[in-house]
């Protein structure tokens, strides 16, 4: 009975150190969305929510597409965007798994979060193109995080640090004096107004969770865990910590905007 407890709590643990951070992120994002799309209603009326769609919403819908592809899901219908329905939705994929394949059940997982990285990378992307000098730290400041081998106050004080010399770079006088800085913000702002999961993809994903989970159990009970070693999983979750600081900055500074927008119309 024990040995049984013992598995459990072991494999509970290991699913929360592989999806915790996307979950406590997913959740604090779809937060910063909410209010951010308020506020930007609010101000100057659905129309501004319209725009931010254009760019925003397309991304969402693709990132959910392209991991349906790699999970070989059959996608039945694909709306990039569409005009706001009764129940606000502005785009969606329809897709279809086989229920017997664990593979594609545990797919469902990343589909549902995929709108997360798609954003993130679609954001990262423009900084490469647009402000490189940016996109340069955040690559350093990645590398150099690799490097810490345990958790320790200095280590978690260290990744902190290293962000927010990331935002100082950011919103420097160097790129405020490029004019495609401007319009990467704006970009920037677009997508991360669509970055949050919406209810369908919180509960597309938790499918995929439960069969996370009973996959970590069998291995955890045949004792395959044992070559996975502490610091592989430190460094997946600074990595992942890494691309998660970057959706929450952007959502942070669109939640920022709309809510000046807000304080300043009214």
């Amino acid at each position: 009975m024990n040995v049984l407890i013992t598995l459990i709590i072991k494999t509970c643990l290991d699913t929360l150190y592989m999806t915790g951070m996307i979950i406590i992120v997913g959740f604090i994002l779809g937060f910063l969305r909410k209010h951010s799309i308020e506020n930007f209603q609010k101000s100057f009326g659905w129309k501004a929510v319209a725009i931010t769609a254009i760019v925003g919403v397309p991304i969402h819908e693709l990132s959910h597409a392209i991991l349906c592809v790699l999970f070989r899901h059959k996608i039945t219908k694909l709306v990039l965007i569409q005009k706001r329905d009764e129940s606000g939705v502005l785009g969606y994929v329809n897709h279809a798994y086989n229920p017997n394949s664990v593979y594609q059940q545990a797919g469902n997982f990343f589909i549902g979060i995929a709108p997360i990285f798609g954003g993130i990378s679609a954001i990262i992307a423009l900084m490469y193109t647009i402000i490189p000098r940016t996109y340069n730290e955040f690559l350093n400041i990645s590398i150099n995080n690799l490097h810490i081998t345990k958790i320790s106050y200095v280590a978690i004080n260290g990744i902190l640090n290293s962000y927010f010399d990331l935002i100082k770079i950011i919103f420097s006088i160097k790129n405020f004096t490029n004019p495609y800085f401007i319009l990467f913000l704006f970009l920037a702002i677009c997508i991360s107004s669509h970055i949050s999961l919406s209810t369908a993809d919180i509960k597309g994903a938790s499918k995929g969770l439960y069969i996370i989970f009973f996959i970590i159990l069998v291995l955890n009970a045949f004792g395959f865990s044992k070559f996975v070693m502490a610091e592989s999983i430190l460094k997946y979750n600074i990595v992942l910590i890494g691309f998660l600081i970057v959706s929450l900055i952007f959502s942070s500074i669109t939640y920022f905007v709309s809510l000046m927008s807000f304080l300043i119309k009214n």
